[in-house]
């Protein structure tokens, strides 16, 4: 028995337009959240279901109604029932950038997409106290994450104290660095699961109800350097360093020169990439979510290929040494 589809129904039978409508799953992401396809001969829409005691809809409300004055294509809000979580949503499509990526289309998506971004980074200038910021505890419990679920949850690793004391210098390195960034608006999940391809202003976005104002490289990093997909090292450079330039040109603050875009740029990825690798093993051992083991390899290569980059990351290198880590 689903009791929450079944709320869920009944209350879409309540709205006129959608009396005798058909409702099929439509996504489930790394939230307690599920979305389903709402369809009659009139459209589509998009139900989410929300659990109230799990989930709070009211950030996704309102980064909604702010990346839509933005100019973004985020679904609308078309109706609510807050108590129960539920909303209806304007139907973006279903295909998704991480199943339409492919060698002769992604210098379009993803111009389409750096776009998209820019936007956001523009529209938020002046006003960074409208998101939460994302601070120096925000981001030392995401970097957590790695040593809490996956080294010792996952790999059943009892870390010494020289261990801790790698992983502790390699926080304290990454935070340091993304503090020091300009700060804009962050999606924070900027991704081929989450962008949608689309006839009219591509992409579509989703999943952004955890925007922060954070540092500038932050959602660069995650389309670039995907979890889900992988480009040539020389082609993620050529790309970030074009958004570094076009940065410089518009206005955006990018900083002051491409070696220091690049350095936030490359370890703005370790902190995320140990973050998605932890959240990764947490749904596995909590949440019985294990499909996303399956990206931890492609992730870890990221992290291996940036300690062998930059001396600096000598203690992350260390740890991932002596956790049977390195390649």
């Amino acid at each position: 028995m689903d009791e929450r589809l079944d709320k869920l129904r009944c209350w879409l039978h309540t709205l006129p337009e959608l009396d005798g409508c058909s409702i099929t799953s439509a996504s489930e992401d790394a939230s307690f959240r599920r979305y389903f396809r709402v369809t009659t001969r009139h459209g589509s829409w998009i139900a989410m279901d929300a659990p109230p005691e799990r989930e709070d809809t009211g950030p996704f409300r309102k980064i909604a109604a702010r990346f839509a004055a933005l100019g973004l294509n985020v679904p609308q809000v078309l109706a609510t029932e807050v108590q129960q979580g539920f909303l209806l949503l304007t139907d973006l499509g279903d295909t998704l950038y991480l199943d339409a990526l492919a060698p002769d289309n992604v210098a379009q998506l993803y111009r389409d997409a750096l776009g998209a971004l820019r936007t956001l980074q523009a529209g938020g200038q002046g006003q960074e106290d409208a998101l939460p910021a994302y601070d120096a505890e925000l981001l030392g419990r995401e970097t957590g994450l790695f040593a809490e679920w996956f080294l010792i949850r996952h790999l059943g690793l009892a870390l010494n104290d020289q261990q801790r004391s790698w992983f502790a210098d390699s926080e304290k390195l990454l935070t340091t660095t993304a503090l020091e960034q300009p700060r804009v608006w962050v999606h924070r999940d900027f991704h081929s699961r989450n962008l949608l391809v689309t006839g009219r202003n591509n992409p579509g976005i989703l999943d952004f109800q955890d925007a922060v104002c954070g540092p500038v490289t932050y959602d660069l990093v995650s389309l670039l350097k995907d979890c889900y997909i992988r480009w040539p090292r020389e082609q993620v450079e050529s790309w970030a360093l074009g958004y570094y330039h076009h940065g410089i040109d518009s206005g955006l603050p990018v900083g002051s020169s491409p070696e220091t875009f690049l350095r936030w740029f490359d370890w703005m990825g370790v902190q995320r990439h140990l973050k998605a690798i932890g959240i990764f093993a947490r749904l596995h051992h909590r949440d019985g979510k294990s499909g996303f083991l399956d990206d931890i390899p492609r992730v870890l290569g990221y992290l291996r290929e940036c300690c062998q980059s930059y001396p600096e990351l000598a203690p992350l290198a260390r740890l991932l040494d002596s956790a049977g880590l390195a390649e």
